[in-house]
């Protein structure tokens, strides 16, 4: 297999993010099949490769160079053009446009559908982030009757919801930089997260929504909104619960309703499976051979698939319309 190098802009500082470490973990999954290494591009680091570096070598057919980083994406297939690149795509929205000759892998359903109808000839697969082993049930006892991470938080759970709350029953507001989550998830009985608000302002989607599906693995009762990516698993009144619903006195409502009624019981472990390493592995494989054997087509093949420009989208209109006026008067 070729040797994969994974561009992210740097790997601390402003750079840290859920998004970096997502992929990092991508990083150490795929290492754990072929050859595999980070490489900065916005700024050096020490014990890392940096782009430029590497593309001063002459011979870079056996590598592929995975790029993620949405804000840069264009700009990095463009510099790329000539190797073999891969889109590792986590949020949808970014507006730019991809050649065929990069496939796509998303991290959830809802991304891959976004790609699907706008990369209509690019080979896509589904790859989702892995939910680590060490987020499960304790079976503590939780003194936490309501936990919120204040960081992508909506103006209404923060400023409304929760001062509401606050009268009620235990809410704990996280606003740095936890560095036990599993514990602290463990700790709490229901589990807040509100993220359309902040993806509406960033004008692009939740990729994923790592935090709902950890706090669910920790046995939490989550309420959580439905956009993006978080749709891919969360199903509101079977594995968890809407939040922002109609009024704060109904949300506030059913939250002590859960708290009063509902135990916090951990869902299959089926559930999760296909957010655990084994079976990521496993379809990881299954992607990069197919990869491999696309990319010793292309060395040889060019696309001649034509694309679904606007232009063409217009004519093909206009086909369909003069059809249905010569089917209708003559």
């Amino acid at each position: 297999m070729r040797k994969l190098y994974f561009l992210v802009p740097g790997t601390d500082g402003k750079f840290a993010c859920g998004g970096l470490w997502a992929e990092l973990k991508t990083v150490h999954l795929a290492q754990k099949i072929c050859s595999a290494e980070v490489v900065t591009y916005r700024q050096r680091e020490t014990g890392k490769l940096f782009i430029n570096d590497l593309l001063a070598e002459k011979n870079l057919d056996d590598v592929i160079f995975v790029i993620s980083w949405g804000f840069d994406v264009a700009k990095l297939a463009k510099k790329l053009k000539q190797y073999n690149v891969v889109y590792h795509a986590h949020s949808a929205g970014y507006n730019f446009q991809l050649p065929a000759s990069v496939p796509i892998i998303t991290v959830s359903r809802n991304t891959m559908g976004y790609w699907g109808q706008k990369s209509l000839n690019s080979l896509i697969y589904y790859l989702p982030n892995e939910i680590s082993n060490e987020f499960q049930n304790l079976h503590l006892q939780r003194n936490i009757d309501v936990l919120v991470q204040a960081r992508k938080s909506s103006e209404y759970l923060l400023q409304e919801l929760i001062p509401a709350l606050q009268q009620k029953c235990a809410v704990k507001l996280v606003d740095s930089y936890v560095e036990d989550l599993p514990g602290l998830f463990n700790q709490a009985k229901v589990y807040l997260y509100d993220s359309g608000e902040y993806w509406a302002q960033q004008r692009v989607s939740e990729g994923f929504g790592l935090q709902p599906m950890e706090a669910l693995a920790c046995g939490c009762q989550v309420f959580s909104s439905i956009n993006g990516g978080l749709s891919d698993y969360l199903d509101p009144g079977f594995n968890c619960h809407k939040i922002t619903c109609y009024s704060q006195e109904y949300d506030v409502q059913r939250i002590l309703n859960v708290l009063k009624y509902s135990e916090n019981t951990t869902l299959s472990e089926n559930f999760f499976a296909e957010y655990r390493s084994e079976n990521i592995i496993k379809r990881f494989q299954v992607i990069l051979e197919e990869l491999n054997t696309f990319f010793d087509h292309k060395k040889n093949f060019p696309p001649n698939i034509k694309d679904l420009t606007a232009i063409r989208v217009t004519k093909l209109r206009l086909q369909n319309l003069s059809k249905k006026i010569k089917q209708k008067f003559f």
